[in-house]
């Protein structure tokens, strides 16, 4: 089964200048769940091209800060700011504050990670982004600040959802949503955490 690439989606992220199609996603959560406020301190992993962080930015405004993380090169064509910090690291390398720079937690910490896809039978690739998810959830533990959200997306898997059970102890609201721009022959879907405990 096929898609179009430039869908409705691709296009008007083109005229609305955004990097790719996923801030579409990442603004409806926001619409439904209320994730972004003025001056928040956001940690964006596997932001590569960086849409998400364009989202972040408009809603954090001046004094809020962004910083991105991605194994992919810098993208340049972020215009600079003093509110963003881009990095080209392995997720896998991060375990403290001082691996990203920064000294006191994050009040959001957002993921749009996915492997890069095999297309082999076994699910591999789902359990390629479930490990993924599965550090992402790990360094909440570590860098988000109490009654902080998380946002990640999952490739749809009986053991993906066996684990998002474990977790939802963790926060005292968690949610699940496919968003609209999310194209119809694709697993994913994200979960949404609110108020780390």
């Amino acid at each position: 089964m096929t898609f179009k690439v430039k869908d409705h989606y691709f296009k008007k992220a083109k005229e609305e200048n955004y990097f790719a199609r996923s801030v579409y996603k990442l603004k409806e959560i926001d619409e439904k769940y209320h994730i972004f406020q003025k001056n928040q301190f956001v940690l964006d992993l596997g932001y590569h091209p960086g849409s998400w962080s364009q989202y972040a930015l408009e809603k954090i405004g001046s004094k809020g800060k962004v910083v991105g993380v991605d194994i992919k090169e810098v993208n340049t064509k972020f215009e600079e700011s003093a509110n963003i910090w881009l990095m080209q690291k392995d997720i896998y390398d991060i375990h403290s504050f001082s691996d990203l720079g920064v000294d006191h937690p994050f009040d959001i910490i957002m993921s749009d990670m996915a492997p890069n896809t095999t297309g082999m039978a076994g699910g591999v690739d789902q359990l390629r982004s479930l490990a993924l998810v599965e550090h992402a959830f790990h360094l909440t533990d570590v860098l988000l600040k109490k009654n902080g959200h998380f946002i990640a997306k999952v490739f749809d898997s009986q053991d993906a959802q066996a684990y998002l059970k474990t977790i939802k102890n963790k926060f005292k609201e968690v949610r699940f949503l496919k968003p609209n721009s999310t194209r119809t022959i694709s697993r994913e879907f994200f979960v949404i955490c609110k108020n780390f405990i």
